[in-house]
């Protein structure tokens, strides 16, 4: 099975509980008005990958002890549900924590094909469309409109909310990595 995804983060602290290995999946057609992350909505952008791929370095990062949980963002990965499922499968087999981000709302992700299963297989998901003059971007939420929906008792909302706003990293290659839920606003 294939996903397309628009990047991957092996660890973050910034989206989510504890330190996890995010997968941010290409495509979305919600296009919500001043959405943070805009290069992630074409359905053909972004990069082909392998779930086993995937699957192979979320194990490896579980195996080292290095992450706690895997969040799938976007793009929209309820646009991808049979590989957001399998993502999400993986993580739980591995003992893993799961968290998705999506503009869809709990009671929408219910009628999607596929939706059912994924929010089976979720302890956290983040849901509302981003409304820019709602913007809050702390607690995992880009805008107060957002709901966290906890779908199992592994976190309490506390955890959720303790999650770091943002998070700078510099790769060994000197690229600048910012992640986070809207972390800056920066004016031109």
């Amino acid at each position: 099975m294939i996903a397309r995804i628009h990047g991957l983060e092996p660890r973050s602290r910034a989206n989510g509980p504890g330190a996890r290995f995010v997968v941010w999946m290409q495509g979305c057609t919600l296009g919500c008005p001043g959405c943070f992350n805009p290069g992630t909505h074409d359905a053909t952008g972004g990069r082909e990958v392998e779930i086993s791929e995937l699957a192979a370095q979320l194990a490896a990062a579980a195996a080292d002890g290095k992450i706690e949980g895997l969040s799938l963002s976007g793009g929209e990965p309820l646009q991808q549900p049979a590989a957001a499922l399998a993502l999400l499968e993986a993580a739980r087999a591995l003992g893993l924590s799961t968290l998705a981000f999506s503009g869809y709302t709990i009671e929408e992700i219910r009628a999607l094909p596929g939706g059912p299963g994924v929010l089976a297989q979720l302890d956290v998901l983040v849901d509302g469309r981003y409304v820019s003059g709602d913007r809050l971007a702390t607690g995992l939420r880009g805008s107060a409109n957002q709901r966290i929906q906890l779908l199992t008792p592994r976190y309490t909302l506390a955890d959720v909310e303790a999650t770091p706003i943002a998070e700078i990293r510099i790769s060994p290659t000197g690229e600048l990595v910012l992640t986070g839920v809207n972390p800056l606003k920066l004016k031109r």
